[in-house]
């Protein structure tokens, strides 16, 4: 019997908070504020770092055209394990800290977005720093970075890496959360939109 999203989360968090983040699953006004942020047109390849039920996941699916490359990378076991029976057309990994290594055995070098809801300000300063200099690294000139987060902590930081395109707060969600909308940054410092037409 399949164990029900919100009880799976919630043992997750329970385990470990501080991996979690959150008692419940992203709500699915955040996952549509997500999902509408993302131009789908421009992805070929994308990752999903914290994915827990598939509350994003689901939603993401439905856009990506059949040919889309799609990692998923999620510590918890439980939740991986359901992601796997839900979508076994995706690679599944277990750790973000891997994210170019990962990829790149998969003979993919750059990806066009990440969806991240990772718990940064619970993590150390180190792992922090390591993921999102990966992150940075992972996504092509132009490409997409849509990050939720329950606080603004992470605006200096991201500005540092990343163009700032605009920050959602979405009331709807427990706790309410903010959405950063971001691109990388070219090699002039300009960010980069592919056009719809081009592969």
């Amino acid at each position: 019997m399949k164990t029900p999203e919100p009880l799976l989360f919630l043992q997750g968090f329970l385990k470990n908070p501080k991996r979690v983040g959150s008692v419940l699953p992203s709500s699915k006004f955040l996952a549509h504020k997500i999902v509408q942020s993302v131009r789908w047109t421009e992805i070929r390849t994308i990752a999903e770092l914290g994915p827990g039920t598939g509350a994003i996941t689901r939603l993401t699916r439905a856009q990506l055209p059949q040919s889309a490359t799609v990692f998923l990378f999620e510590r918890d076991p439980k939740m991986r394990s359901n992601l796997k029976k839900t979508y076994p057309e995706f690679m599944f990994h277990s750790n973000a800290s891997y994210l170019l290594k990962r990829i790149h055995q998969e003979h993919v070098h750059q990806l066009d977005c990440i969806i991240c809801g990772l718990p940064f300000f619970n993590f150390s300063r180190e792992m922090r720093q390591n993921i999102l200099s990966q992150i940075h690294t992972a996504l092509r000139p132009g490409g997409m970075l849509v990050l939720y987060q329950y606080s603004l902590h992470m605006k200096k930081r991201l500005a540092e890496l990343f163009e700032i395109e605009k920050i959602q707060f979405e009331p709807f969600s427990f706790p309410p959360v903010f959405v950063y909308i971001c691109r990388k940054k070219d090699e002039e410092g300009h960010s980069e939109t592919r056009e719809s037409g081009e592969t």
